[in-house]
């Protein structure tokens, strides 16, 4: 009989997930599953950290690289290849594990997603357009005088969020909060979630946030921007984003010393870390149906 139980293991960046999911896949007879949004994209190994060789080669590990850095990877599409991937885990008599630190992908998977209709190509140009005229502050500005609940969820310079919100409110006349608040669509019926969330000591986790980014410029993360850059990438895709990215583009135009972008990088690592603790305490921790274990660091396993 096919189990039902899939493992979920959350956290912030550089707590320590990978790792864990890698041990308990070696343990349980497991394969590993990636839910984060910026471990699809191929292009992106070194600055995601994305599993290495060794680990690759001791359990298999599905959505990893998968998409271009020129496509768009939505939270639609990852959760149902997602599904696929369970499935198929469980038909080969193997333990699911699902590890990341994109919020929205496994509360998705957990709960199910909402049916929000689809959004006129002509309002997705607008959007993207007054984006453009008015700046990420500019925008947030705007969506917090109509849409406060969603504009309170957002950083200004998160622009891919921001513009999924004003379009979902222009095209729908409502908030993308109240249309992700209403009973999800399609729930997972044949699942049973076991939740592992890791909330290390900030001092720890900032200080891992910093020395992995050193490790990363060490293992040739500019040489894979100059690759990212080579591409003529459009300027709205989310690998763009990545952290490290940005700084390490400006290092690398000249505007940067790499002493500075190394260090601003940093900052947006650690900023980043502290928002997905505030994510995980508040919107998984605090409101999950499904049984919750927080560690403050891995267990030696």
């Amino acid at each position: 009989m096919i189990s039902r139980t899939v493992v979920i293991i959350a956290g912030p960046t550089a707590s320590g997930k990978s790792g864990l999911a890698l041990a308990l896949a070696e343990r349980l007879n497991g394969e590993v599953i990636n839910a984060d949004s910026m471990q699809l994209y191929h292009e992106l190994s070194v600055l995601t950290a994305r599993p290495g060789r060794a680990a690759l080669a001791a359990v298999p590990h599905r959505l990893y690289g998968v998409s271009s850095a020129s496509e768009r990877y939505s939270v639609a599409r990852w959760r149902d290849q997602a599904l696929i991937a369970i499935a198929e885990t469980q038909a080969a008599g193997r333990v699911p594990i699902v590890v990341g630190g994109t919020g929205l992908y496994l509360r998705a998977l957990m709960a199910g997603l909402a049916e929000i209709p689809e959004i006129p190509p002509e309002i997705r140009a607008a959007a993207q357009a007054r984006f453009l005229a008015l700046g990420g502050a500019g925008l947030h500005a705007e969506l917090a005088r109509q849409d406060p609940a969603t504009a309170g969820r957002l950083n200004p310079s998160d622009r891919q969020r921001l513009i999924r919100a004003w379009e979902v409110l222009t095209a729908t006349g409502r908030s993308l909060t109240d249309w992700l608040a209403e009973a999800p669509a399609r729930p997972p019926p044949d699942l049973d979630f076991t939740v592992v969330v890791l909330d290390p000591p900030r001092p720890a986790l900032y200080e891992a946030c910093n020395g992995r980014f050193l490790a990363m410029i060490e293992a040739g993360a500019l040489d894979e921007v100059r690759r990212l850059d080579a591409l003529g990438l459009a300027p709205d895709r989310p690998a763009l984003k990545a952290l490290g990215v940005p700084e390490l583009r400006r290092h690398l135009t000249g505007e940067l010393a790499l002493t500075q972008a190394v260090a601003l990088a940093q900052q947006a690592t650690r900023n980043y870390a502290k928002r997905q603790v505030t994510w995980f305490r508040h919107q998984l921790i605090d409101t999950s149906e499904w049984p919750i274990t927080v560690l403050r660091e891995p267990p030696k396993l």
